[in-house]
């Protein structure tokens, strides 16, 4: 059995993690240029086979893409190898370059914090149009892919996650890991808290463009790490498996594989000189690992949401942009020109883009954890600063009901920008978003790997969000803050809560 309940272990490592006023000045952090990690995951050994670098022009409006309820499979849907490319490059591909200073700068498809992509992607699949059955690591530095694992593997999938019917059947799966030093080196301990931040904005591109590709897609939590782990072959003290997401249908399920799964042994090039090893993130993995035998009795674990008692403040109902006001970007043109902004110009956002943004992005995500459908484990709160028709003020946002219910009203610019740790950024937003959970009821009932869950959610409700304001020419970056400072904000609505994310949003100055 693994430590998955034993719950002081997330009570500990997310209490150990939080950031307040006293703790970044009693332990400050200063980067070391000269051993920051190489931004790829190379095997120096191994051929590269290159994928198709054009991209198909789907039509799906970007919204459409993000808030479309979960596809029920309805036949074969199979990807080819020009599928997989379009799904690779538009969830973790490099989308641009620039130089500055002699160095390259590279700008991945979806939002990182600190720009340093600790997130993989490997592909297990069996014999697709264009690619042979096998194991592969994604390449987003040559854009390509290679064999780690030659054969049919998805069976081992399928084990490990209890016979998932969606992994069972789909011809293909992503598995995505997180790389401990490469956001370490800048983060340190609390890296951990942003692999589910930087996982869940890849996922966000992944599902909408599965949806764009007319492909089921489902992200899946509840597997076991060590079978995961060893079918990709990484090295656990650096690196480990954190999500899978199926993809596709196929009506027969993956063959049973009897191939024994020895290990590799594939040289990796070196990320840094020398890496500095944080055990908090791995003793926070480790207590939130499973074991086969527990797959089955996670999954049937059922969250439990209690509904806040009604606001006694005023309600603003969405307003959300229907029609012709509905912007019709498709979603490769929105992830190609998305971006985390820089600098925001104090300009309003309207109410309807604000509606909208929220309305599209939360309406429900096709995963293990997350039924029945349309359950969410974050709470959503809103700090308005700038928009019109809605006074200035913090806000629950009440999906049930649809409507933001007023909490105190006031310009509280100063306040926000001291909870996103001190930065410009969420102080000269339009409006901020922020995630919380109810941490004791989740780990109750999902034990310490509802730590994840929540935190993967939070990334990927963020990542619609960008999306989403990114599609009405709008700009969005998310952002770190000050733990139990936010809840205090809040309170008392939001008292027994925990704060997982945080995205700015608004109007971006020229050349952000």
């Amino acid at each position: 059995m693994s430590a998955n309940r034993d719950l002081d272990a997330t009570l500990k490592y997310h209490n150990g993690t939080k950031h307040s006023y006293l703790s970044i000045r009693a332990h400050p952090h200063f980067l070391d240029w000269q051993n920051k990690p190489l931004l790829f995951k190379i095997y120096p050994t191994l051929e590269v086979l290159r994928l198709p670098r054009d991209l198909r022009q789907t039509g799906v409006a970007a919204l459409s893409a993000i808030s479309a309820p979960t596809m029920v499979p309805s036949g074969e849907a199979i990807p080819d190898l020009d599928a997989l490319a379009q799904l690779l490059f538009l969830s973790a591909g490099v989308t641009k370059s620039k130089k500055f200073a002699g160095s390259e700068v590279f700008f991945r498809a979806a939002a990182c914090t600190g720009a340093l992509y600790e997130i993989e992607l490997y592909v297990v699949c069996g014999d697709l149009p264009g690619l042979s059955a096998g194991v592969y690591h994604f390449g987003a530095a040559e854009f390509g892919l290679r064999l780690l694992r030659e054969g049919d593997y998805r069976s081992v999938l399928t084990k490990a996650t209890g016979n998932e019917p969606s992994v069972a059947h789909a011809p293909l799966t992503i598995i995505c890991t997180g790389t401990y030093w490469r956001n370490a080196w800048k983060y340190r301990s609390r890296t951990y808290r942003h692999f589910g931040w930087d996982n869940g904005t890849i996922l966000a591109n992944l599902l909408a463009t599965s949806t764009s590709l007319g492909l089921p897609a489902r992200v899946i939590e509840g597997f076991a790490d060590d079978d995961v782990n060893r079918l990709i072959d990484v090295d656990t003290m650096k690196e480990v498996a954190f999500s899978l997401v199926s993809i596709g249908w196929s009506a027969n399920p993956a063959p049973t594989s009897n191939a024994s799964l020895e290990p590799l042994a594939h040289a990796v090039m070196p990320y840094s000189k020398e890496e500095v090893d944080y055990p908090a993130m791995r003793l926070i993995h480790q207590s939130s690992s499973l074991a086969e035998e527990e797959i089955i009795a996670w999954k049937w674990a059922k969250v439990t949401v209690s509904q806040p008692a009604d606001s006694a403040s005023a309600a603003h109902p969405l307003k959300s942009l229907t029609g012709d006001a509905l912007p019709s970007d498709s979603i490769e043109q929105v992830i190609q020109r998305r971006g985390s902004t820089r600098r925001f110009s104090r300009s309003p956002i309207t109410f309807e883009q604000l509606s909208t943004i929220l309305e599209c992005s939360t309406r429900g995500i096709s995963a293990d954890f997350l039924e029945p459908y349309g359950l969410l484990l974050n709470d959503i709160y809103v700090v308005a600063n700038d928009v019109t028709n809605l006074p200035a003020g913090a806000y629950y946002f009440d999906r049930a009901k649809g409507q933001l219910e007023l909490l105190k009203k006031g310009n509280f610019r100063e306040e926000v920008g001291y909870l996103g740790l001190e930065q410009d950024l969420p102080a000269d937003a339009s409006a901020d978003i922020f995630f919380l959970t109810d941490l004791n009821n989740l780990l109750a009932r999902l034990g310490n790997r509802g730590y994840r869950a929540a935190q993967l959610e939070a990334g990927l409700l963020g990542g619609r969000m960008y999306l989403a304001s990114y599609a009405q020419r709008l700009g969005a970056s998310g952002l770190t803050f000050y733990d139990d400072d936010v809840i205090n904000f809040f309170a008392p609505h939001a008292r027994g809560k925990s704060a997982m994310f945080l995205l700015a949003m608004g109007m971006p100055t020229r050349g952000n």
